[in-house]
């Protein structure tokens, strides 16, 4: 039986991630910071995914990982002053540390859209029209952990699927989806969809050690 661990599972992508991971009967933990706070999928545990010193033993026995964490639980959180723009580079040395020392094989990381890329190669989050100001710190620090995910010598492999900037969170589970590059390809997708695609990528991996965008 597949087992798998999300983390941020108390959010939309994570809940659907995991209602969708034990719709196909793998074993799910769903970790969130404040377990008496969520009913969930799976057994539910309280952890942090900024916390390296107890991640390994956190994920030993599982067959992957799911990071669909935010580091706010709204957009004000979201503003440049209030954001630590190391939260997704501190996340990202966190969870490949302790995967790879307890031999977990396989992270899924949710992506954001807004460093996707526009038809001139630029990222989408340099367009004001795109994006506000007060927000692109939180664009930049998404894309550092994207950074270091290329950049890490690592024996776990990773995928980012990074949806479009449409997410429905009451989208029916049509069970089917696309995939695409670096510019991605559609405005639209459900969380239900986006979880299918992050549960195929765990049965039968088909990306490896890269980013893709994803949509309907």
């Amino acid at each position: 039986m597949t087992s798998i661990i999300v983390f941020g599972a108390g959010g939309r992508a994570g809940r659907a991630v995991s209602a969708e991971a034990e719709r196909r009967g793998f074993q799910v933990t769903s970790v969130v910071r404040d377990p008496a706070g969520h009913q969930l999928p799976g057994r539910v545990v309280q952890g942090d995914v900024l916390d390296a010193g107890s991640m390994a033993e956190l994920v030993a026995g599982h067959d992957a990982a799911v990071n669909a964490v935010s580091p706010a639980s709204g957009p004000e959180a979201l503003e440049n002053s209030t954001l630590d723009a190391e939260f997704y580079v501190k996340a990202t040395d966190a969870l490949l540390g302790g995967l790879a020392a307890a031999g977990v094989p396989r992270l899924v990381v949710i992506g954001l859209f807004v460093n996707l890329l526009d038809g001139a190669g630029n990222p989408l989050y340099d367009d004001p029209a795109v994006l506000p100001d007060e927000f692109r710190q939180f664009a930049l620090a998404h894309t550092a952990g994207l950074e270091r995910l290329r950049a890490a010598d690592t024996p776990v492999d990773w995928l980012m699927l990074t949806p479009p900037a449409q997410l429905d969170a009451e989208g029916p589970r049509l069970g089917t989806y696309r995939t695409g590059g670096e510019t991605g390809g559609g405005t639209h997708l459900s969380y239900a969809d986006l979880a299918v695609a992050v549960a195929d990528e765990i049965e039968t991996p088909r990306h490896h050690r890269t980013r893709i965008s994803i949509f309907d």
